[in-house]
């Protein structure tokens, strides 16, 4: 059995909007919003780089990478700290590709970063260390985001 979880790969297929860290030639932090996440299997994640030409970079530079997915609504979700590797030719890049096409994703996808996942932490709202249970939270949420659309300027606040 690899590193993921069946609840980690749950989360991640539900999610698929990650929040990926790398670091700059600088070694400053660059935090970056990827759409197309997804469990490869049981010790690999994967995104495709449609225009994410500073995290490519960095990658090349370092390849240490850390991936955040978490459910908005229940504010639980899931760290993930590896080692990334970007693929543009071959068998197992074509394997990808064609499974980033079945899902829909566009045709601009200029490399997959392949993520090699060593360690897998869990990521809960303060919240629940006030005693609100799973449903409270999601409740609390949904109402928020309700009151958005309505364009109301109510917030909840955690």
């Amino acid at each position: 059995m690899g590193i993921l979880t069946d609840d980690m790969k749950r989360v991640v297929r539900q999610q698929r909007l990650a929040f990926v860290a790398t670091v700059c030639a600088d070694n400053t932090p660059n935090l970056s919003p990827k759409g197309t996440i997804a469990v490869w299997d049981d010790d690999h994640l994967a995104f495709a780089n449609i225009r994410s030409p500073q995290t490519i970079s960095n990658l090349r530079h370092n390849s240490s990478i850390e991936i955040n997915v978490v459910d908005p609504m229940v504010r639980k979700g899931y760290r993930f700290k590896g080692t990334a590797t970007i693929m543009n030719s071959g068998a197992r890049y074509e394997e990808m590709m064609a499974s980033f096409t079945a899902r829909g994703v566009s045709n601009l996808i200029r490399d997959v970063v392949v993520i090699k996942v060593e360690h897998a932490l869990p990521v809960t709202s303060p919240a629940y260390d006030l005693g609100l249970s799973e449903a409270e939270i999601r409740s609390r949420w949904e109402h928020h985001y309700d009151a958005i659309k309505r364009g109301s300027e109510e917030s909840t606040g955690e």
